[in-house]
C-alpha cells in the first residue's frame, strides 16, 4: 500500500496527467449530472409513467445506436489529435445539452426526446475514447496500473458525484418537467469547464505519434480501420481475453441494473428510515457502489503486483458472483445496497485491469480503433442484456430465478476467463 501510495503522488506530481484527469473528472461530473435528469425523466418523473419494456427500450435507443458511432471514434482517434476531440467534443456536448433540456421543459417525449439524449452520449464516446487512448502519454508503463485505478475510478466517483449532486438539488425544485430540464441543463458548465483544462495541451501531446493526413473518411475506410484494430486484438491474446471478461461482466450488469431500477421505482417505496426507496434510495445504492469503486482502486494496484491482472480478475468475477447470491436474493433494500457495494468494487476492479491490459498490449497506433471496440463491445453487451431482462423481470424487478442466473453468468465468466489465460 506505501509503494502504491507513492506512485499515486509521482502522478499527482506531473503536470500532464494531473491537466488530463481534471478533464475526465469534470466531463465525468457532467456526465453523472446529465445521466441522473435523464433517468429522472423517465423513471421518476411523476408526468411520465414506465414499465420494464419502456426502460429497456429507453436504455436500448440511447445506447445502442450510439456504439455505432464507436468505430468512427475509433478510426478518427489515430488520425486526429487527441486533445483537439476532447476540446471540441465537450464543446459541442455542452451545446447539445441545452436541446435537451428545451425539450425536457416543454414535455417532448418518444423519438425526438431520445434521440436528442442519443446526440449527447454520441459524442461521449470520443471522450472516453481519447481519455483512455491518451493516458499513456501522460505516464510511464511502470505507473499505468495506478493511473488507470486513478483516474478512470476518480472518474467514476466523479460521475456518482454528480449524479447526487443532481439527486440532491431535484429534492428541492419542482420535481416535474421545469426541474429535471434545470438539472440537465447544469451538466453544460462542467463539459464547459474540461474543454477549457484540455485546452491548455499542446495539439500533438495526447497523440496519436503518427498522425494520419487527411480527416476525411469513407465508409469503407472506417471499416478497413476497424477490421485492422480487430485483427491487432486477435494477435494479442491478452487484450482478447480482457475483451471477453468485460463483456461477459457487462451483460450480468446491465440484467442487474434493470432489476435495481425496477425495485427502486416499483418495490422499494419507502419515503423514510435508513434505506428509503425511491430516487433518494437509488441515490443511496449509488453511493455504496462508489464506495466500491473507491476502495477497488485503492487495493487493485497492490493486489495486481502481488498476484497479476489475470488472477485478480478471476477472483473478482467468481467473488462477483457469490455476493450478489448472498445479498441479493432477500430482494431487501439493506442488501441490495450492500450488493451494489460489492457490485462498484467488482466492476471497477476488472475495469481497471482491462483497460491496462489493453493498453499494455496493443501499438499506440491501433489503440484509438481498439478502445472503439472496446466501448462498443461495453455497451452493445449492456443494451442485449437490458432487453433480455425486460422479457423476463416483472415490473417489481422482484426475480429468484434471473438473479440465480446472473449469479452463475458470473461464475463462468470466472472459469471462462481463467482458462483463456491459463491456456495462454
Amino acid at each position: 500500500m506505501a509503494q502504491a501510495g507513492t506512485t499515486v503522488r509521482h502522478l499527482l506530481f506531473r503536470p500532464d496527467f494531473r491537466r488530463l484527469l481534471g478533464t475526465r473528472l469534470l466531463s465525468q461530473f457532467g456526465d453523472g449530472v446529465f445521466q441522473a435528469a435523464l433517468a429522472g425523466t423517465v423513471l421518476f418523473n411523476p408526468q411520465r409513467a414506465a414499465d420494464p419494456v419502456d426502460v429497456a427500450a429507453g436504455f436500448a435507443i440511447l445506447l445502442l445506436p450510439y456504439s455505432l458511432v464507436g468505430p468512427f471514434a475509433g478510426v478518427w482517434l489515430d488520425r486526429w489529435s487527441r486533445r483537439q476531440v476532447l476540446l471540441w467534443a465537450n464543446v459541442v456536448r455542452a451545446g447539445l445539452v441545452v436541446l435537451v433540456a428545451a425539450l425536457v421543459l416543454a414535455g417532448v417525449s418518444g423519438t425526438l426526446f431520445y434521440a436528442s439524449g442519443l446526440a449527447v452520449l454520441s459524442v461521449n464516446r470520443f471522450i472516453l475514447a481519447a481519455l483512455s487512448a491518451g493516458l499513456p502519454h501522460t505516464t510511464d508503463e511502470p505507473s499505468l496500473v495506478s493511473a488507470n485505478a486513478l483516474s478512470t475510478t476518480s472518474g467514476a466517483v466523479a460521475g456518482v458525484v454528480g449524479g447526487g449532486a443532481a439527486i440532491a438539488l431535484l429534492q428541492v425544485i419542482e420535481s416535474g418537467n421545469a426541474g429535471f430540464a434545470g438539472v440537465a441543463l447544469s451538466a453544460a458548465l462542467p463539459y464547459l469547464a474540461a474543454a477549457a483544462v484540455v485546452s491548455r495541451f499542446d495539439r500533438a501531446y495526447l497523440g496519436p505519434e503518427h498522425m494520419a493526413g487527411s480527416p476525411r473518411l469513407t465508409a469503407r475506410e472506417v471499416a478497413v480501420g476497424m477490421l485492422a484494430g480487430a485483427r491487432h486484438v486477435r494477435t494479442h491474446r491478452p487484450a482478447e481475453a480482457a475483451l471477453l471478461a468485460i463483456s461477459l461482466h457487462r451483460l450480468c450488469y446491465g440484467v442487474l441494473t434493470l432489476m435495481t431500477l425496477l425495485l427502486y421505482r416499483n418495490t422499494f417505496t419507502s419515503e423514510g428510515g435508513l434505506f428509503p426507496g425511491g430516487l433518494v434510495g437509488l441515490g443511496e445504492l449509488l453511493g455504496a457502489s462508489a464506495l466500491g469503486t473507491l476502495l477497488a482502486a485503492a487495493v487493485t494496484p497492490a493486489v495486481v503486483r502481488r498476484i497479476g491482472k489475470p488472477r485478480w480478475i478471476v477472483l473478482l468475477l467468481a467473488g462477483g458472483g457469490f455476493a450478489q447470491l448472498a445479498l441479493g436474493l432477500p430482494f431487501i433494500a439493506p442488501t441490495f445496497v450492500a450488493a451494489g457495494f460489492v457490485l462498484g468494487f467488482v466492476a471497477q476492479g476488472v475495469k481497471i485491469c482491462v483497460d491496462t491490459t489493453l493498453q499494455e498490449s496493443v501499438d499506440d497506433d491501433f489503440r484509438g480503433r481498439v478502445f472503439s471496440v472496446y466501448d462498443t463491445l461495453f455497451n452493445v453487451t449492456f443494451v442485449v442484456a437490458l432487453l433480455l431482462g425486460a422479457l423476463v423481470l416483472p415490473p417489481s424487478g422482484i426475480s429468484y430465478p434471473v438473479l440465480i442466473a446472473v449469479g452463475a453468468g458470473y461464475l463462468l465468466a470466472a472459469f471462462a476467463y481463467a482458462r483463456i489465460t491459463r491456456r495462454h
